[in-house]
């Protein structure tokens, strides 16, 4: 079906059962898409439940919960779906690495993000704007669908969110929409959700990550010698990439399983976040993303010490092949945390 066509969209779902599922670990920008689109297709006498995998993280995705009412099932409360269930990634496209695959069958696909693994939907709509939630809120102005008060204000909260209040990665369609659903929303809860949105626990990341940065040139590393959640990764990564001299900042924790990282790039046309991950742990890991930000994994089953310089090579030796910057201008501090993956000097 021709993307960016709401009513098609709708036509393909009635008379069947629909989940919508978002990214594992979903942060706002995802509960808000998921959320604009459960009411929109409500809105056109269609019921559909949200779901994901891994666990609400951030503080901030669980304060949307609470604030707007938002009901999104985990995989324990999802045990019912059946093959022949019709799913609805938002945020997300199917066998990227962060989406679980479900046993119900997806049928479409709504994101912002690159497509790195082709697949067939019935319907897609994959566009490269700063949040998903500014696609969903087109569903809703294109169609002049009826918006409620607490489905604009999520949307305007996704949006902002994603774009980083609208330094990243932001189109014309990104400021029309929050211009669209700003109008709409309601402004108390809006506000109510920048307030109290991090816990005691992630000041020991951010210790961690302060007391190990290491800069060569103008790359910035930190590691986090400890199981953190993703957001949070990703959230220090923004904060290590504000610092100066820094344009490209890459955090990573160690996790029973593996090794997590958070890339981000203040110069995507120079460097793209999410080649860059991508390339720095094929054959040995996966990863992808934007342009400007980008997630990955890299799996161990061995429970060897991994070394530092190890993971940072291989990030320098694609940024820097002809150049040697091996020696930080920032030493990193040597003391070991308890962790699933221990990460040494």
């Amino acid at each position: 079906m021709e993307k960016n066509d709401p009513m098609a969209l709708v036509a393909l779902l009635k008379g069947h059962r629909i989940y919508i599922q978002t990214h594992n670990y979903p942060d706002p920008d995802a509960i808000a898409s998921a959320f604009g689109l459960q009411r929109f297709l409500y809105a056109h006498g269609i019921e559909a439940s949200i779901c994901y995998d891994g666990s609400i993280e951030r503080m901030s995705t669980k304060k949307m919960l609470s604030v707007f009412g938002i009901d999104a099932a985990g995989p324990t409360e999802i045990a019912d779906m059946k093959e022949e269930d019709y799913i609805v990634t938002v945020d997300s496209q199917k066998y990227n690495a962060n989406l679980t695959d479900f046993i119900g069958d997806e049928v479409a696909c709504i994101d912002h993000h690159p497509t790195y693994i082709p697949c067939e939907y019935k319907y897609k709509d994959v566009r490269a704007v700063g949040a998903c939630a500014s696609l969903i809120a087109e569903y809703f102005f294109q169609t002049d669908t009826p918006m409620d008060a607490d489905t604009a204000a999520a949307l305007a909260y996704g949006i902002k969110m994603d774009t980083a209040d609208f330094i990243r990665g932001t189109t014309d369609l990104d400021v029309d929409m929050f211009d669209y659903v700003f109008k709409l929303a309601d402004q108390e809860k809006i506000t109510r959700m920048y307030a109290n949105v991090m816990e005691l626990s992630d000041l020991n990341a951010y210790a961690a990550a302060i007391e190990s940065i290491r800069i060569y040139d103008e790359v910035g590393f930190a590691s986090i010698p400890f199981d953190c959640p993703d957001a949070m990764i990703a959230i220090i990564s923004d904060f290590i990439l504000s610092l100066e001299l820094i344009t490209v900042s890459v955090v990573y924790a160690a996790r029973p399983e593996g090794i997590k990282f958070s890339v981000r790039s203040e110069i995507p046309e120079k460097v793209d976040a999410g080649q860059l991950i991508r390339k720095a742990l094929e054959g040995i890991g996966s990863g992808g993303g934007h342009k400007q930000m980008a997630g990955g994994f890299m799996p161990r089953s061995d429970h060897q010490p991994v070394h530092r310089a190890q993971i940072e090579d291989l990030f320098m030796d694609i940024l820097y092949p002809e150049k040697d910057l091996h020696k930080a201008i920032t030493p990193a501090s040597s003391e070991k945390k308890p962790g699933g993956v221990e990460l040494v000097e």
